[in-house]
């Protein structure tokens, strides 16, 4: 694949919208004013950026600033988030195992996924964005894998140890077929980990398209329509040097790209 030319102009890049990975981030970044630092949100913005998009965040306080920007937005990425999904948004209850919910983020990301799969507008959903987006669709979560699957293979920083400063890397294993699989080039691939939960049941139209060892799913992709949607349990805005990751995000904005284009002929 060619690399982004850095000349695109601001009209050719497709406007990628980034929710605010949660309502504590938001909150943070509005207290120390414009010369802040906006946290690990930057990550997914410069990803999306170095990508070929231009990267906008979305609200999750200003609801009606919100409604007004999602559908001027030709993408989405749904970041991962310190938040776990309330249980009960998968028929099930907090078991001590979840962490507590983000209304707000809730509430976000359920309002995009209903413009973008009614629009056609594709979606790059990663770690919690990838789990609500499964939820949103009537599937279910595992509320924690070690309590409830007893795996060994590290997923999170805590399984490796208290003083572990970097994400774990494990294997996965792509679906040949796949659109991972054909963004890889190969069926297996090194990812990083920073999760305590995972897909249970998928959601539907979804089709499960890697695995890591233990048999955790890690990648989800929409199977509903043509529409460019899929879900990473990784964090590829972390992997900024890994063709994978790199690659992920060109096709994601590439696609944003070929949607724009198609709705501008109609």
């Amino acid at each position: 694949m060619s690399p982004v030319n850095p000349q695109l102009s601001a009209a050719s890049r497709p406007r990628v919208g980034i929710p605010w990975r949660a309502s504590d981030d938001e909150d943070n970044a509005r207290a120390a004013g414009p010369a802040g630092k906006i946290g690990k949100t930057e990550d997914y913005l410069k990803a999306v950026e170095k990508a070929g998009g231009e990267g906008i965040v979305i609200t999750l306080k200003d609801r009606e600033e919100r409604s007004r920007l999602i559908p001027t937005l030709d993408a989405y990425v749904l970041p991962g988030s310190q938040a776990d999904v309330d249980p009960g948004e998968y028929g099930s209850i907090n078991r001590g195992l979840s962490a507590p919910a983000d209304p707000l983020r809730n509430e976000a990301d359920r309002a995009i996924l209903k413009h973008a799969f009614a629009e056609k507008k594709p979606v790059l959903a990663i770690c919690y964005g990838c789990q609500l987006l499964n939820v949103y669709l009537g599937g279910t979560l595992i509320q924690d894998l070690r309590a409830e699957t007893g795996t060994a293979t590290p997923h999170r920083k805590k399984d490796v140890g208290p003083e572990a400063k970097e994400d774990p890397i494990h294997d996965a294993t792509l679906e040949p077929g796949s659109r991972l699989a054909s963004i890889a080039g190969r069926t297996e691939a090194a990812v990083n980990s920073s999760h305590h939960q995972a897909i249970a049941q998928p959601g539907k139209n979804l089709h499960v398209t890697a695995h890591a060892p233990d048999g955790i799913v890690e990648a989800i992709e929409w199977t509903g329509d043509s529409n460019w949607v899929v879900g990473v349990q990784w964090h590829p805005e972390r992997m900024s040097n890994d063709p994978l990751a790199q690659r992920l995000f060109q096709q994601f904005v590439a696609a944003a790209r070929t949607r724009e284009a198609v709705a501008q002929k109609t």
